[in-house]
């Protein structure tokens, strides 16, 4: 009974739920121990694996999702385009995963060019980015920061599941180069 609640409250909450909101809706009385229920979240994602939705774990709780080599059909039922982001937006954004916590300056200093500041804007409004402190040097910038909603979209637990940081290529020295 226990799996089934869990199972219906996370299928119906349509967003990911912590273990500590699951827990929440017992009575003290009838309230199981974290670690049974975190054993039991463990058993039905076994149950779901090889299925067409899977249990996630994702940074702010477990949800369901389509299985990954089902999605280009599941796309399907919404034909809307997704939005496109711009290469400035995807590299502003990137730097502030890897290199966090950030400023604005910092992210110019790596692109080598200005952040609009609406892209800032715009990544603090989808509360993928969020203010982390201020830099204690001359005009305090704010230090920027992925949150758990930017985890949660692209389907991580935690940043060390990123892909490793993509260096660019070294251009190696030709051999035959005299350096003339």
């Amino acid at each position: 009974m226990l799996k089934s609640i869990c199972e219906a409250a996370i299928l119906a909450a349509g967003e990911p739920v912590s273990v500590k909101r699951l827990l929440d809706l017992f009575t003290e009385e009838e309230r199981p121990h974290a670690s049974l229920l975190k054993k039991l979240l463990l058993q039905l994602a076994e149950e779901y694996h090889d299925r067409g939705i899977q249990l996630k774990q994702l940074a702010s709780g477990y949800c369901f999702q389509t299985a990954s080599p089902l999605q280009a059909w599941i796309k399907r039922l919404w034909p809307e385009k997704p939005p496109r982001y711009s290469r400035a937006f995807l590299e502003t954004l990137s730097i502030i995963a890897y290199k966090q916590p950030v400023t604005r300056g910092d992210i110019e200093a790596i692109r080598g060019v200005t952040v609009n500041p609406n892209m800032i804007k715009t990544l603090l409004e989808q509360e993928w980015i969020q203010i982390v402190g201020q830099r204690e040097v001359l005009g305090r910038p704010n230090l920027y920061a992925t949150s758990a909603l930017f985890l949660d979209h692209f389907g991580l637990k935690a940043l060390a599941e990123l892909p490793p940081f993509p260096l660019p290529k070294m251009i190696e020295p030709n051999e035959t180069d005299t350096g003339g």
